[in-house]
């Protein structure tokens, strides 16, 4: 089987070019994909998604795996460089697109329905006066256009102003709209705060980009890290150098998630992500196969 899956339809050569060198460094260091996460600090989802053409690599990841491969990082940041400039500019076409579609529907606007034909009634005239006689105004025609135009004026007075009392009233009952701010996400991103609890940080790309190490401690020969994206305003557990059987587990408040190491040969486990303000809200603690315990 094939180790690596066909690049997308559509992707810029630009970009193709660049995946395409990324595995051949790969491909020449013959590291795993658990191996390259544990060496770069980059998940091994992540590197899947960079290595299939699904997500362009940060250029952090790109410099971390030409230090673990020994590379020469120079070419591959040039590659990259012209890679990221064709992805942002096929990701402002998808934006325009979209943007020019929903422009479109607002544009668009239903042709009004005709008016009603007046009622026959309404078309016939007064037959004409006879011969020396004078024409009269009928008195229940009169009666009913003046009572119209009272009602009307008093419909008026009710549905526009109603006085000093409908309007209090008025203004109590309708609340003021408030505006609700949205997190602009960048590309690749799928959540952001609560909506990251439970989440894996991987598969929801808050592992990439601004992502710092907010504390770490080792136990036995195991690192334990609670690892922060301010992107996704998430923390998440994780550790490193670790064994079948070592399990590690985040703490923020009533909330709790767990994560471990279930494959022999797996060496970095991580839990799902919990929602944090502060990176240390967080306390992750490990519990090794052994039956070592540590927190920080």
């Amino acid at each position: 089987m094939p180790r690596w899956k066909d690049l997308p339809d559509g992707l810029d050569p630009r970009v193709g070019e660049f995946v395409t060198r990324l595995r051949r460094t790969v491909d020449g260091d013959g590291s795993s994909l658990a191996a390259l996460a544990d060496g770069t600090g980059y998940g091994r989802t992540s590197w899947e998604r960079y290595l299939n053409g699904r997500l362009l690599a940060p250029k952090g990841a790109v410099i971390a795996l030409a230090e673990v491969t020994g590379t020469d990082p120079a070419p591959l940041i040039t590659l990259w460089e012209l890679a990221e400039r064709a992805w942002s500019r096929s990701e402002l076409r998808h934006d325009n697109a979209t943007e020019a579609v929903h422009l479109s529907r607002a544009r668009t606007v239903t042709a009004p329905a005709p008016a009603p034909a007046p009622a026959p009634e309404a078309l016939a005239a007064d037959p004409p006066p006879g011969p020396g006689r004078r024409p009269t105004r009928r008195p229940t025609m009169f009666l009913a256009g003046a009572l119209g135009v009272v009602t009307v004026a008093v419909g008026a007075f009710f549905l526009t102003d109603g006085g000093p009392a409908e309007r209090n009233r008025t203004a109590a009952a309708t609340p003021t709209p408030s505006a609700t701010p949205t997190r602009s996400l960048p590309p690749g991103v799928l959540c952001a705060g609560a909506d990251c609890t439970g989440k894996d940080p991987e598969e929801t790309g808050c592992s990439d980009g601004d992502v710092t190490t907010a504390a770490s401690i080792t136990v036995g020969t195991t690192l334990v890290e609670v690892r922060h994206s301010d992107t996704c305003a998430a923390a998440w557990g994780r550790i490193v150098r670790a064994v079948q059987g070592d399990t590690v587990q985040v703490t923020v408040g009533q909330v709790r998630q767990s994560g471990g190491v279930t494959t022999v040969g797996d060496t970095i486990a991580y839990t799902p992500m919990v929602a944090v303000k502060e990176p240390g809200e967080m306390r992750a603690c490990v519990e090794l196969a052994s039956g070592e315990r540590g927190c920080t």
